[in-house]
C-alpha cells in the first residue's frame, strides 16, 4: 500500500520490536517523518503499540493516560490521528490469558472513547492483532487452531492495516478495530 504522508510527523509508543521498527519503516517509505521519543513537537499521527504476547501482571494505565493526554492535544490543535496495536484479545477473550485480555479490552474501551470525546478533529482507531511471524511476536499458536486462514499473519499485513488508517483519503473512519487475525475472532470458541 502506498499513501502520501509528507510533512507528517509519526510517534510510536510501546516497546520497540520487530512490529514497531517494520510499522516505522512502512511509515517513513511513505513520506512521514519519525518522531525521536525526547521530540517536543505534537505528531499527526500517533501509534500506540501495546503488548502483543500474552502476559500476566500486565498493566496499560501508563500507556493509556499518555495516549488520551496526546488525543486531547491533538483536538485542540485541531486534527491529529490515534492508532492503538492491541491483541485481538481486545474483542474476543482468550480462555487461557483472562487478565491479559481484561487489559486488552480496557484499551479497546478507551479507543472508543477517544473518538467520541476527541472526534471530529481526531481520528482514533485499533488494530487488533491475531498470532503475527515466525516465530511469533504476537498471538499464541493456540490461535492457529481456530484461524479460518489456518496460517500465522505477517507483519506486513499488520503494516498495510496501519497505512490504510493513516492514509489521508480515509476520513470517516473512527472508533474502529480492525482485526488481522485470519479469521481467529470470528470462528474462535465455536463447535459446531
Amino acid at each position: 500500500m502506498q499513501i502520501d504522508l509528507d510533512h507528517v510527523l509519526v510517534e510510536l509508543r510501546g516497546e520497540a520490536d520487530a512490529v514497531a521498527s517494520t510499522i516505522l519503516q512502512g511509515l517513513a517509505s511513505n513520506g512521514a517523518t519519525i518522531a525521536g521519543r525526547d521530540a517536543d513537537a505534537l505528531a499527526h499521527i500517533l501509534i500506540v503499540l501495546l503488548p502483543l504476547l500474552p502476559q500476566d501482571g500486565l498493566d496499560l494505565s501508563p500507556a493509556l493516560l499518555a495516549a488520551r493526554s496526546t488525543a486531547e492535544a491533538m483536538r485542540s490543535r485541531g486534527s491529529g490521528r490515534v492508532i492503538f496495536l492491541l491483541s485481538a484479545a481486545a474483542g474476543m477473550p482468550m480462555r487461557r490469558h483472562g487478565d491479559y485480555s481484561v487489559q486488552m479490552a480496557a484499551a479497546l474501551t478507551v479507543m472508543r472513547t477517544l473518538a467520541m470525546q476527541c472526534g471530529p478533529a481526531v481520528l482514533v482507531n485499533a488494530v487488533g492483532v491475531g498470532a503475527i511471524g515466525e516465530p511469533l511476536v504476537a498471538g499464541e499458536a493456540a490461535m492457529l487452531g481456530h484461524a479460518s486462514v489456518k496460517r500465522a499473519g505477517t507483519i506486513s499485513e499488520v503494516v498495510d492495516t496501519v497505512l490504510f488508517f493513516c492514509d489521508p483519503a480515509n476520513t470517516y473512519t473512527t472508533g474502529q478495530m480492525l482485526s488481522v487475525d485470519g479469521g481467529w475472532s470470528a470462528g474462535y470458541g465455536r463447535s459446531f
